[in-house]
Parts: C-alpha cells; sequence; structure tokens
C-alpha cells in the first residue's frame, strides 16, 4: 500500500497547489457572476421600485391588490375595497400597477 499513499503524497506536494488555487478562484468566480451579482442587481431593482411608491399606484401586496392610500416610514395603508384599508410592510410588496 506504500506506493499508492507515495504518490497521493508527490502529487499534493509538486505544483498541484496552484492548481487547487486557481481552480477554487475560478468557481468563486463563475458562483459570484452567475449567482450572487444578478441577485443584487435584482435586490437594487427592488429597492427603487420600494423607493419609488407614490399614493395612488396600484400595487401587489402579500397577495392582494390594493391602491396605497398612505406611505409610512415601513409601511403603507393599502385600500383593497371601497372603505377597507389595510396595513402592510414595505416590503411584502410584490409589484406596483402604475
Amino acid at each position: 500500500m506504500e506506493p499508492l499513499t507515495d504518490g497521493v503524497n508527490a502529487a499534493t506536494q509538486s505544483g498541484n497547489a496552484w492548481g487547487m488555487i486557481i481552480y477554487c478562484a475560478v468557481v468563486f468566480g463563475i458562483i459570484y457572476f452567475l449567482i450572487v451579482r444578478p441577485g443584487k442587481r435584482r435586490m437594487a431593482e427592488y429597492q427603487k421600485m420600494l423607493n419609488s411608491l407614490r399614493v395612488g399606484d396600484r400595487v401587489l401586496a402579500a397577495g392582494i391588490y390594493g391602491v396605497i392610500k398612505k406611505i409610512g416610514e415601513t409601511t403603507i395603508d393599502v385600500e383593497i375595497a371601497k372603505g377597507v384599508v389595510v396595513e402592510v410592510a414595505k416590503n411584502a410588496v410584490a409589484n406596483v400597477e402604475k
């Protein structure tokens, strides 16, 4: 069994450490550009949408459509039927129809 372990030790001690570092860097780069970066872009677009909310906008919040009546710091008042106003978190807004 010693010849097998000698081969493994020789392979790990020779220049393969750089190959492993480069491989890890490439994998990290792929993950960053395919997952992290698009996620940040979507989050920035979502924050822009939340910041552009105005009274009178029709929104989809928590699965319920309604019209914004009042905007607070972290919540909005949404009229879902005539005379029925509910308070929802701004983060619950999924879509805005202007």
